[in-house]
């Protein structure tokens, strides 16, 4: 039997390779249909998608933190598809498509840009307009409490900057990086003491204590804790594999090394960075 006009166009655009958004579209169609569908994208929902979500974006941030421009379009497409994802459930579920979508985000744009689409002035400074576009975001919310739509699924250092710049908008803030630093000092000691009076729980509490203060100074010094947090671990993971590779010359694996031995080769793994920067 001939298959249907309408399975022949689409069998004819997912195979395009200039389909474009239309053939991304068609392609999760394609995935979901309960009848001829691939199992496990049928089988997954809103819930289950999230976590890839937010892995993709982070994977999106990583690509450009290392600037590896020959791999962005891919994470960016990655990225592209768990919207795509969540919009094709939504359709199914006759709850929004992908046209609504479009939708939000163009009058969104619209809205917080009066400057360019309206009738204010453009001559302001990059910190005006995100004043502005702050302001604009709190009347579309409406009466509200100030810490109020801070998402609970960012990373945790990221929400915590958010949280302390909604509090900083109502002077609920230190005035300088100084007072800060007073404030990790007095929860690095808390800390310290409650190694060995508290319980496990309350240790944990000082623990994020101590994080959030150090997210707050990052805040108040302009750096990006989530950022500087990777590059942290990329240098971890960079000096511990010479670590690895240097033993392995020797014949060994880190397991047959000890802690001696491993430190003295990190501490020539950051001379060689050293070198590298000078």
């Amino acid at each position: 039997m001939a298959p249907a006009s309408n399975d022949r166009a689409s069998d004819a655009l997912v195979r395009d390779p200039n389909g474009g958004l239309d053939r991304l579209r068609e392609i999760m169609r394609r995935l979901r249909d309960p009848a001829t569908g691939c199992p496990w994208d049928i089988e997954q929902t809103f819930a289950t998608i999230a976590p890839y979500t937010l892995e993709e974006a982070h994977e999106v941030a990583d690509a450009i933190d290392r600037a590896a421009w020959d791999e962005l379009p891919g994470e960016l497409g990655d990225l592209l598809l768990q919207v795509v994802f969540h919009t094709q459930m939504a359709e199914e579920a006759g709850l929004f498509g992908f046209d609504d979508v479009a939708r939000a985000i163009s009058d969104k744009m619209l809205a917080r840009h009066p400057h360019v689409f309206g009738e204010e002035s453009r001559d302001k400074s990059a910190e005006q307009q995100t004043r502005d576009w702050e302001r604009i975001k709190a009347a579309e919310r409406g009466p509200a409490r100030v810490l109020d739509g801070v998402a609970l699924g960012l990373p945790a250092l990221t929400r915590a900057v958010k949280l302390q710049k909604r509090a900083a908008r109502v002077g609920f803030d230190w005035p300088t990086t100084d007072e800060v630093l007073d404030k990790l000092r007095e929860e690095m000691a808390e800390l310290v003491e409650a190694r060995t009076t508290l319980t496990e729980v309350e240790v944990a509490e000082e623990m994020g204590d101590l994080l959030f203060v150090m997210a707050n100074l990052a805040r108040h010094m302009g750096i990006d804790p989530e950022a500087a947090l990777r590059g942290a671990n990329a240098k971890f993971t960079r000096r511990f594999g010479k670590i690895e590779d240097w033993l392995a010359e020797a014949g060994k694996t880190p397991d047959q090394s000890d802690l001696t031995e491993m430190d003295a080769l990190w501490n020539r793994a950051r001379a060689e960075d050293k070198l590298k920067k000078a």
